[in-house]
C-alpha cells in the first residue's frame, strides 16, 4: 500500500512540474512546429475573387453554371509515439536523476504538449524486445498511465536492441507519427530500421547521457560491470593510458551517433542527467521554427 502511495505521489509531481512548463514554455512551440497529416475537404462554396484558380470545382461550377471552389482545412489531428529504451543501463545515474527518470520527464512534457493539442500518443518501452506497446489515444488519464510505465515497468530483459524497437514500430504504426527515440543508444547496428523510420515518421532521437559514464576516475583498481550483460572486469583506473583509450573510445561512439543521425536528417535533442534540460528543447522547438518559416 505504501509502494503505491509513493508510486502516485511521483507520478502526481511530476504532473505538476512538467503541466507547468508545457503551459509556460512548449505548448504554442509544439503546435507551431508540428503539423498535421494534411489537408481535409470540408465543402465547396462560390467562388469570390482572389480565390485560387486551382480550387475551382469544374465538376460543381459545370452543374451550377457559375464557379464553385473546394474548401480545405488542415488536419491538425498528429499521432505521437514516444518510444523508450528501459534497458538496465537506464537506471545509472551519477547525479540526482537516472537516465530512465530524465527520459521519462521529457517525455511527459512531450506527452502533454501533444495533448494540449488534441494528439494521441502512444508508448513502446523496450529492451532487447519490445516489452510494451499501448495504442496511441488522448486525455489526462492515458497519459498519466503512460508516465506510471515509463518510471515503474519492471522490463522482463536487461540489454537493447534499437532495431527490434524500429521495426515493431514500423509494423503497427502504418500512418506517418512524430517519434520521438528516447535511448543511451548503447548498442549496435541499427542504421537500416534508423533509416526507414525516419522515411516513414517525423523521427526525433532524443539521446541520454550520464556524466559518469564519460570518463573513469583515477580511484585505483576496480570492478566493473555491464548493467545489460552482467559481465565484470577489473581495471587499474591509475593507469593514464587506459583512462585515455577508454575517454577516446566514448568519444568515437558520441561522434557515430550524431553522424548517424545527421546523414539521415534526424533532429536530436541531446540530454545530460547532470544539466537542465529546458534549453535543449527550446533550441530544439526553435531550430523547427525557423526552419518552417524558411520553406
Amino acid at each position: 500500500m505504501q509502494e503505491a502511495h509513493e508510486i502516485l505521489k511521483k507520478i502526481r509531481h511530476l504532473e505538476l512540474r512538467t503541466n507547468r512548463l508545457v503551459d509556460s514554455m512548449f505548448a504554442g512551440s509544439y503546435h507551431s512546429v508540428f503539423k498535421g497529416r494534411g489537408m481535409n475537404f470540408e465543402e465547396v462554396r462560390e467562388y469570390h475573387p482572389g480565390d485560387e484558380i486551382r480550387a475551382i470545382d469544374w465538376n460543381v461550377t459545370a452543374r451550377m453554371n457559375t464557379p464553385f471552389v473546394k474548401k480545405f482545412t488542415e488536419e491538425r489531428e498528429l499521432t505521437v509515439m514516444l518510444v523508450v529504451d528501459v534497458s538496465a543501463s537506464g537506471d545509472f545515474g551519477s547525479v540526482d536523476s537516472s537516465k530512465r527518470e530524465l527520459a521519462a520527464e521529457v517525455a511527459a512534457i512531450l506527452a502533454f504538449s501533444a495533448i494540449r493539442n488534441n494528439d494521441k500518443v502512444g508508448l513502446l518501452l523496450f529492451t532487447d524486445e519490445v516489452e510494451l506497446f499501448i495504442h496511441p489515444k488522448k486525455g489526462r488519464l492515458h497519459i498519466l498511465r503512460l508516465i506510471r510505465e515509463m518510471l515503474f515497468f519492471k522490463p522482463r530483459h536487461r540489454g537493447t536492441n534499437i532495431a527490434a524497437a524500429l521495426e515493431y514500430l514500423n509494423k503497427v504504426v502504418t500512418r506517418r507519427a512524430v517519434v520521438f527515440l528516447i535511448s543511451d543508444f548503447l548498442d549496435g547496428d541499427y542504421a537500416r530500421p534508423l533509416s526507414v523510420t525516419s522515411r516513414r515518421h517525423d523521427l526525433i532521437a532524443i539521446p541520454v547521457v550520464d556524466p559518469g559514464e564519460e570518463d573513469l576516475p583515477d580511484v585505483g583498481i576496480v570492478t566493473l560491470e555491464d548493467p545489460e550483460s552482467g559481465e565484470q572486469i577489473d581495471v587499474n583506473t591509475s593507469s593514464r593510458a587506459l583512462r585515455g583509450a577508454y575517454l577516446a573510445l566514448e568519444e568515437r561512439r558520441k561522434r557515430a551517433i550524431d553522424q548517424s543521425f545527421n546523414k539521415l536528417g534526424v533532429d536530436m535533442i541531446p540530454l545530460r542527467t547532470n544539466e537542465d534540460y529546458l534549453p535543449m528543447l527550446r533550441a530544439f522547438f526553435d531550430r523547427r521554427e525557423k526552419r518552417r518559416l524558411a520553406s
